[in-house]
């Protein structure tokens, strides 16, 4: 978990105002003591009205909220673009949880109507994804952060169809096309695969590994080395 979800979480959970011990803390937040130790002074140092001491235990005063999400008129305006994005063009599952995500930045946006009017202004009407490739785009995405080894029923150009047992490595939206980078075990190297050619997914059971020469981290490197454009790189 990373630092700030760590203590996100943390003071939701002090909150509810209930005397909690470091022991609990760190039994139900999953870390060491130290950790909670070293979180709780944090906090404190940065106003947030946490009482108590080692050894008796952390308490938070009533009435204490997150402050509000501060974006620029600018940043709303691109996460409304993102989302109408992932509802368009992503999965079924995608798209609820874009959904999902506006409202929950809405909520904590000092002006709510900042997300409502730009969601007004930069339009996507209608889902443009099939429903089969949306389906798949759900089911390889899942694999893919499980590290699950999958079985394709791939057609190729010419209607062939072919079983390809595959390491999932990333899905890649290009434009009108969504592509599956994988490591084929029957060619042994890198493949993409074109979503609408896909017409089964299956999950093997097996687990896959990171392994230097077949990551995704490789085929960037790879494609890089052949000068070839790619969408995967750091923001900014």
């Amino acid at each position: 978990m990373r630092r700030a979800d760590r203590l996100f979480r943390l003071v939701q959970i002090l909150r509810g105002g209930r005397l909690w011990t470091a022991a609990r803390l760190a039994s139900e937040m999953e870390v060491s003591e130290r950790t909670i130790y070293r979180d709780i002074a944090d906090l404190m140092a940065s106003g947030v009205p946490i009482e108590g001491a080692a050894g008796v235990g952390y308490v938070m005063r009533q009435g204490y909220d997150l402050p509000p999400l501060m974006l620029t008129e600018e940043e709303v305006t691109a996460l409304a673009l993102g989302a109408h994005m992932a509802i368009a063009w992503g999965g079924t599952e995608m798209a609820a949880s874009a959904r999902l995500a506006l409202s929950k930045i809405e909520s904590v946006l000092p002006r709510p109507d900042q997300m409502a009017a730009a969601v007004r202004r930069i339009g996507m009407p209608g889902r443009f994804v099939p429903e089969e490739v949306a389906a798949h785009l759900d089911i390889l995405d899942d694999l893919i952060r499980r590290r699950r080894v999958a079985v394709l029923v791939y057609e190729d150009a010419r209607g062939e169809a072919s079983a390809r047992r595959v390491r999932p490595l990333a899905l890649w939206f290009w434009g009108r096309n969504w592509t599956l980078i994988a490591w084929c075990e029957l060619r042994e190297d890198f493949r993409m695969f074109r979503l609408d050619r896909i017409t089964g997914v299956s999950d093997t059971g097996a687990g896959f590994a990171e392994h230097p020469d077949r990551s995704l981290r490789a085929f960037l490197a790879l494609g890089e080395a052949e000068g070839h454009r790619l969408p995967a790189g750091p923001l900014g």
